[in-house]
């Protein structure tokens, strides 16, 4: 686990497979102010894992921010029985065997106290993903509206034909985009830019996106240029 800031933490996962292509995968903590621990996008957990969760709090808060990451919130329910599940219409709709809350739009729960801010982009008929914003650090956190694959990963862990595709799909560091396919179907382009115009107004520090290389410093600029393809 590394501390990104005061009470926000990055966990590295393993890498998987999606469609043929690897992926890392990564979560987010946040100790909300009520000492409550908010996990986004969780990852596989192991016993390691779980110890150093439980030596900075409690996990109360399983988020998935869109319908893509979600595989292993019954493990850290199992882990955490009494922690709540949030997620957006349509993650709560592909895990019909999971018991969540309320879906996740624009306005976020009571429960997170004001830590926590919510842009719902939801231009695309083909997946939406809520954007999070941690105030206190200034921390926008992201999913899959920006891959920001280091040279390096990309030379080591995809092969073939699929190395040389991932710079002109823009999901490479001086891009970050979203992934083409995705970015093709926002038909709402007015809705999808004003969801940006939400998030780049927060002013964003630092910037995690669930594949890629952090942007630990001038976290507006970087989202300017990987939103610059709307």
């Amino acid at each position: 686990m590394e501390k990104l800031a005061d009470n926000i933490w990055i966990v590295e996962g393993d890498i998987v497979d999606f469609h043929g292509f690897p992926y890392p995968t990564r979560c987010v903590i946040v100790r909300l102010a009520s000492g409550d621990l908010w996990c986004w996008s969780p990852i596989a957990l192991s016993p390691a894992l779980k110890t150093a969760i439980n030596l900075i709090g409690k996990p109360v808060h399983l988020v998935s921010p869109n319908k893509i990451h979600h595989l292993y919130l019954q493990d850290w329910q199992l882990a955490w029985p009494e922690a709540k599940l949030w997620g957006p219409a349509s993650t709560i709709s592909k895990r019909s065997d999971l018991a969540f809350e309320a879906p996740l739009e624009n306005e976020p729960p009571a429960a997170w106290g004001g830590d926590i801010d919510l842009i719902w982009f939801n231009g695309s008929p083909v997946m939406d993903e809520i954007v999070f914003f941690h105030r206190p650090s200034k921390t926008a956190i992201l999913a899959d509206l920006s891959e920001n694959f280091s040279d390096a990963f990309i030379r080591q862990h995809w092969k073939g034909w699929k190395r040389w595709i991932a710079k002109p799909w823009g999901i490479m560091e001086g891009k970050g985009y979203a992934p083409l396919e995705w970015r093709l179907s926002f038909l709402r382009r007015k809705a999808t830019r004003a969801a940006r115009d939400r998030l780049l107004a927060c002013n964003p520090r630092h910037v995690i996106m669930a594949h890629g290389e952090i942007q630990r410093e001038n976290g507006q600029a970087f989202l300017e240029r990987a939103f610059a393809w709307l």
